[in-house]
């Protein structure tokens, strides 16, 4: 009986001993929305999204004339001619539209691959927030419910937001990229 005794008040010393570990959490997403370097990669493909379609509403409305002087001049041709500038019209089109669909998925992943970055570097940059202020566990809170409560002293959403945007520093814009931005 005195065996049970020692061991159960060695346990409960060593368990009142141990440290108490710090535990914090953030919200992903409003951390990441709150990101500068996101909204700068945001603004950036907007931009390139605003130069697609104008590049793109300028080939179509050039097609479109080319394919109204050819109806108002398919009367005066025959058959044949018409058949054969009809099929060259329907060739260019397609290449057109492939052209248009192959751009806006290159458009699209190199967003994903900007994005994935960004989350990345999130990830990183809690993980040494977290090593150097000593927590245990810096939890992620988002719509799935990993976290569903947490005191709001624990909630570093907006220490982590501010940290990182502090830490960000925008790409300076080479002559290349002044190019292609128009600048």
């Amino acid at each position: 009986m005195k065996k049970i005794f020692g061991a159960l008040a060695l346990l409960i010393a060593m368990t009142s001993c141990q440290e108490q570990q710090k535990i914090g959490f953030i919200d992903n997403g409003e951390v990441i929305n709150n990101y500068q370097m996101k909204m700068d990669i945001e603004d950036k493909y907007k931009a390139k999204d605003d130069e697609f379609k104008k590049r793109m509403d300028s080939l179509s409305r050039n097609f479109q004339i080319e394919a109204q002087a050819f109806q108002l001049a398919a009367n005066k041709m025959s058959t044949k001619k018409q058949q054969e500038k009809y099929t060259e019209l329907s060739q260019k089109q397609q290449v057109l539209q492939q052209q248009f669909q192959i751009e806006q998925q290159e458009m699209q992943q190199a967003f994903s691959v900007e994005m994935d970055s960004v989350i990345s570097k999130v990830n990183d940059f809690v993980k040494d927030y977290g090593k150097t202020n000593g927590f245990s566990f810096i939890l992620g809170k988002n719509e799935a419910g990993s976290v569903l409560y947490g005191e709001d002293n624990s909630d570093l959403t907006q220490t982590i937001t501010d940290a990182l945007n502090a830490d960000y520093k925008p790409e300076a814009k080479t002559e290349t990229t002044k190019k292609e931005d128009g600048k």
